[in-house]
């Protein structure tokens, strides 16, 4: 029976997704990320109020400048009130004026740092809780580093975007649009000839600006490429220098610096090119600017300007080049914060896991004996829809019972057990456990009641009480010591100086091969499950480390319904009960002596080439 609330399809991630273009669309469904801010809307109102008082003040400076030229030209300067103005009252205006910029920018970015770190934090949590809910074939269908992206690059994308794009926006359409009516009203004829200049100009920084992104990019990812070769080249340096391929790694490596280097060469040629064309295009303008003021400041007529006039207003033309030019670059971030918002909800949006972590209170625990029942059991991956992999799988377990699954690579023994754990949807038939379809069962439950040792241990970077405390998180230091001794690694444990609180090194490096297996052994120990999976535990140790897991197996095993997955068959001949799986279906069952017997069978076939190879 297939659990409808599992879903299965999965996003498929890229690393290099498009950017999406600036649409209604995209802007609706970009937008959906500041439900995380909702619950930070006092302090983000409070940081938009301070916004706005900044840029009001910053606005007020230009005015303030001119009016101090004027009193410094001899004219009689007052404020709208009649109060007349000095230099000394202009230039305390002045200081009032960055004093006010100076404050209210302090609360906004103060403000604004809170909304954007704790909307951060939020999406970050709730990203990492749907990571470790989401099914398996998710993981199965993206790239690791494609995955982890979303957290990392893509928030703080968006965190940037809180902190320093919303503001810079809001700050830079407020400057244009005041700038802009500021030098209407100062001067129409002086706006109407700067409006006629400055946007060719405009147009040419916008040229400029985007052959620079696209030439960074380009060199970005060749120097991407040349670290993917180092990476590629120290992690396999075994391989490189066994095949004395160290020349030909030079080779490649110099050859795709080289592509690099033209890349910047070609970046820093749109730079170069830029800087002229600011020093000659952008300030020849204001030049036009000063010149056509200038006339007006020495003319008579009706539309004379007062040199305090001309003054602020080259200032606010300068405001308005700046705004224009900075909406460039803020089109490019929103732009790109669409594009991370979208990949970020594209994950919050996959269905999980039916998963309860915590336990509804009231409720009691789950209880099983461990009988478990595949009735006409059929699967295909979702990756591969059109390969079966198991075909009408029937077999019973009786509780406390031990039965191994043996058969060629690639027969569908370990997917019987995933398909025990719910890792899969199964294609059709069902599996029951104490007489219940496994669907019916609370999925976490029903997981906690199974325990399994892997071929492949990977332990986390912390130390041995750490992973074997994992089997069960809050046990005592008693009941790990009476964990790592069932499991026969005590021994080795106390041989550190350390003990249990020695670190095992990334995913367990600093163990031994048995070491780790005896570590994973005495967790799922701890975890005291009803159901256990061995998945070809001993398969690639060597013999005295195997007769060490083994009898530490041997005790996991008591009074547990045990599934083994078994490569070397003499580690199952005491089990009740062997299926033989070849091409996804069971092909011979029964005990080890009449298995054995059928000279013709799959598993006495097996058996004869183990012996051979020994």
């Amino acid at each position: 029976m297939a659990r409808s609330g599992l879903n299965t399809s999965g996003a498929d991630l890229t690393e290099d997704a498009p950017k999406p273009k600036l649409t209604k669309a995209a802007l609706q469904r970009g937008l959906r990320i500041f439900r995380y801010v909702l619950p930070y809307r006092g302090k983000f109102i409070i940081g938009m109020v301070l916004l706005a008082l900044s840029s009001g003040t910053f606005m007020m400076f230009p005015w303030v400048a001119g009016r101090l030229v004027d009193v410094a030209t001899g004219k009689n300067v007052q404020l709208p009130g009649g109060l007349p103005l000095n230099i000394d009252r202009i230039a305390l205006l002045l200081f009032c004026v960055i004093l006010f910029q100076g404050f209210f920018s302090f609360g906004r970015i103060w403000f604004f740092t809170q909304v954007s770190e704790f909307t951060v934090r939020d999406i970050r949590q709730a990203l990492y809780a749907k990571f470790v809910t989401l099914p398996i074939p998710f993981y199965e269908k993206n790239r690791v580093g494609a995955i982890t992206s979303r957290i990392t690059s893509d928030v703080a994308n968006i965190q940037d975007t809180f902190s320093l794009t919303l503001a810079e926006l809001f700050r830079q359409v407020v400057t244009l649009v005041v700038s802009t009516i500021l030098i209407m009203v100062t001067s129409v004829k002086l706006s109407l000839f700067m409006l006629a200049t400055f946007p060719v100009l405009v147009l040419l920084a916008f040229f400029f600006g985007k052959k620079i992104r696209k030439q960074s990019k380009i060199t970005q990812e060749e120097l991407a490429k040349t670290n993917v070769i180092v990476e590629e080249t120290l992690q396999a340096i075994n391989t490189v220098k066994a095949f004395t391929n160290e020349l030909f790694e030079i080779g490649r490596y110099n050859n795709s610096l080289g592509k690099a280097v033209m890349a910047a060469l070609k970046s820093n040629l749109y730079r170069g090119a830029f800087v002229s064309f600011v020093i000659i295009g952008l300030f020849g303008g204001i030049i036009l600017v000063l010149w056509r003021g200038a006339t007006l400041v020495h003319s008579t007529g009706p539309d004379h300007l007062d040199i305090g006039q001309l003054v602020s207003f080259i200032i606010y033309t300068t405001f308005v080049g700046a705004s224009v030019g900075g909406l460039g670059e803020m089109y490019g971030k929103v732009q790109s914060t669409l594009g991370a918002s979208e990949r970020i909800l594209e994950i919050l949006d996959e269905a999980p896991e039916p998963t309860h972590l915590l336990q509804p209170a009231g409720l009691a625990p789950l209880v099983l004996a461990g009988n478990i029942a595949y009735r006409h059991v059929a699967f295909r991956y979702p990756t591969r829809p059109d390969l079966p992999v198991l075909q009408d799988i029937n077999f019973e377990i009786a509780a406390g019972e031990k039965i191994a699954l043996v058969g060629p690579s690639g027969a569908g023994k370990s997917t019987i057990a995933a398909l025990l754990m719910q890792f899969y949807e199964l294609s059709s038939g069902e599996i029951l456990v104490d007489g219940r379809p496994i669907a019916s069962y609370d999925l976490t439950a029903l997981r906690s009641h199974i325990g399994i040792v892997p071929q492949e241990t990977l332990l986390f970077g912390g130390s041995i009480r750490e992973n074997i405390a994992y089997g069960r998180p809050g046990a005592s230091d008693e009941e790990i010591e009476l964990a790592a001794r069932k499991a026969n690694a005590l021994q080795f444990i106390q041989s550190f100086p350390e003990g249990l609180d020695t670190l095992v090194g990334e995913r367990g490096i600093k163990l031994s091969g048995g070491q780790r297996q005896r570590v994973a052994i005495a967790r799922a120990i701890l975890k005291n499950p009803a159901i256990l999976i061995l998945d070809e535990a001993t398969s690639s140790l060597d013999s005295e480390s195997e007769s060490l897991v083994q009898s530490a197996m041997d005790e996991l095993m008591h009074n547990r319904t045990s599934i083994i997955i078994a490569h070397r068959l003499s580690t199952i001949r005491k089990v009740d009960k062997i299926l033989v799986i070849d091409g996804g279906r069971i092909v011979e069952q029964g005990t080890h002596d009449k298995l054995a017997d059928n000279e013709n069978g799959i598993y006495a076939n097996l058996l004869r080439m183990q012996f051979e190879l020994t």
